[in-house]
């Protein structure tokens, strides 16, 4: 299961069918009925609220509204008719991981809808969520396991462009590649005229 903090337009069309239908899953799981995925990790930040069907209410309503902007007939008669008035924070660390994520996940079974997000610099959340500072969130399970994987293709002398961070967007030869006490992947980046910089391998897609 993946409830997505990114805005739904940046999911391709088999990404949005998914979502919708892992997001009425959890809608079920927030109204009791079902006994599975109750301690799933992607739901604590919804059942931390006073109104946890009201917030998945209105994560499904901002996920059916990109539908029908694509001419989706998702059934709408599925959403709860509760309600949440507030917003809930996601992190600017949890919006990059996912972001990252995102794009790994298109380059395996969507290239040319991965090219279309190749124009976007700072990818906006689904409308339920702010952004505010922060690292990844603590309910990301995979975060660590993500990063340890991604590292293994960030070699010396590879081709890379950043995706997340402060150098977002530069492009260049990966060199350096050390690993930190804390366990994160670090890498010096050097661009066609020569400029280097250090960021997370975790930051970046070869």
């Amino acid at each position: 299961m993946r409830i997505w903090s990114v805005h739904p337009k940046y999911l391709d069309a088999r990404g949005l069918v998914a979502l919708w239908r892992e997001g009425l899953l959890a809608q079920a799981v927030l109204k009791g009925e079902t006994n599975g995925y109750v301690h799933h990790p992607q739901l604590i930040r919804f059942q931390e609220r006073a109104s946890p069907v009201g917030f998945i209410a209105e994560y499904l309503r901002g996920v059916h509204g990109e539908a029908v902007n694509r001419g989706y007939q998702f059934a709408r008669a599925k959403i709860s008719r509760s309600r949440a008035s507030n917003r809930i924070a996601v992190t600017r660390g949890q919006l990059e991981f996912e972001w990252h994520h995102l794009l790994e996940k298109l380059r395996a079974r969507d290239p040319k809808w991965l090219a279309r997000m190749a124009t976007v610099k700072n990818p906006q959340p689904h409308p339920l969520f702010r952004v505010v500072r922060g690292n990844v969130a603590h309910w990301e399970k995979g975060a660590s396991l993500k990063e340890n994987s991604m590292s293994k293709s960030v070699r010396d002398g590879a081709k890379c462009t950043v995706v997340a961070g402060t150098h977002k967007g530069k492009s260049g030869t990966v060199r350096d590649v050390k690993t930190s006490k804390t366990g994160h992947v670090t890498i010096t980046v050097v661009q066609e005229n020569g400029e280097r910089f250090k960021t997370l391998a975790k930051n970046v897609a070869c």
